[in-house]
């Protein structure tokens, strides 16, 4: 295999697209974002400081990232590339803002899974600040949930990013320990 040499950039992909929920009706669509604990539950998004979201999580130290499907590709892109400054995205998209548990901040009632955050640290790191987060509750859709209490994430067609596209995702290829178990 015969492999050229690159600058460094962006390169794990592909990678969740979620629409992030700030302030009274603020969404913004974020690509860098991730699990960075288990105990305790922590993640981060990552903002550029000139978004409108970046200044409103920087003042309210929260946030809900909002697991975006295929129904929701169009909103979630059109919420990356428009500004909360000048538009309502709820109104704009026709979503549901849901009043949220622990934080001010609505959830996104579409979304099939809802992460409710609360800001620890603010890094920054160049071209994006990061903001790691607690999580404090996770909503999910009853209707993805099968007989055993199990999570049918695949069900809600979940979309990922890469390079600048959207991709479906959905084909369960195995399962955490399959390489080791026992036949």
């Amino acid at each position: 295999m015969t492999k050229e040499l690159w600058k460094p950039g962006t390169m794990v992909y592909p990678v969740p697209a979620v629409m992030v929920s700030c302030g009274d009706h603020n969404i913004i669509t974020i690509a860098w974002t991730g699990t960075i604990c288990s105990e305790p539950a922590m993640t981060y998004v990552s903002i550029r400081p000139s978004r409108y979201s970046h200044e409103i999580i920087s003042k309210t130290k929260e946030f809900v990232i909002n697991l975006t499907t295929k129904k929701l590709v169009f909103a979630t892109d059109f919420c990356g590339v428009k500004s909360g400054r000048a538009i309502n995205k709820f109104e704009a998209m026709k979503l549901t803002p849901e009043k949220a548990k622990q934080v001010k901040c609505p959830l996104i009632k579409e979304s099939p899974v809802n992460i409710e955050c609360a800001v620890t640290e603010i890094k920054k790191l160049g071209s994006h600040d990061m903001f790691i987060a607690k999580v404090l509750c996770i909503h999910g859709d009853k209707k993805y949930i099968d007989p055993r209490g199990n999570f049918n994430l695949a069900a809600a067609q979940p979309v990922a990013y890469s390079h600048g596209k959207y991709y479906q995702l959905g084909k369960c290829l195995g399962f955490y320990g399959f390489s080791v178990k026992r036949k």
